[in-house]
């Protein structure tokens, strides 16, 4: 079973900035649309950004667009979210995951739980 691996939360200000990486563990595991999903404490698990890896077009829910921004490198087989301007509410537990329904609709997009990772903790202090 492949696993992904997310990396480079951690403890931030308000306005500063995060990188978090999303490794796989297997060679040759692709999807073509992968997102990433952050979960609160008390509230669910819900969409944040996704990636159509074919093209790279990107989207994003309303509350983190112009802050951002998913990316992704083929060749390392690695997604990334860089997050910029940082917000006490974007604290979270944050997963990458593939997507199984539209890549075009992070707010309700739907992940793979087969591939769901730890997750990775970003705390930002006001």
């Amino acid at each position: 079973q492949v696993q992904l691996q997310e990396s480079g939360g951690g403890s931030v200000q308000a306005g500063g900035s995060l990188r978090l990486s999303c490794a796989t563990s297997e060679s040759g595991y692709s999807s073509y649309c992968m997102g990433w999903f952050r979960q609160a404490p008390g509230k669910q698990r819900v969409g944040v950004a996704s990636i159509y890896t074919p093209s790279g077009t990107d989207h994003y829910i309303d509350s983190v667009k112009g802050r951002f921004t998913i990316s992704r490198d083929s060749a390392k087989k690695t997604l990334y979210l860089q997050m910029n301007s940082l917000k006490p509410e974007d604290t979270a537990r944050y997963y990458c995951a593939p997507i199984k329904s539209s890549c075009a609709r992070p707010w309700s997009m739907i992940a793979d739980e087969n591939y769901l990772g730890q997750g990775t903790q970003v705390t930002v202090s006001s």
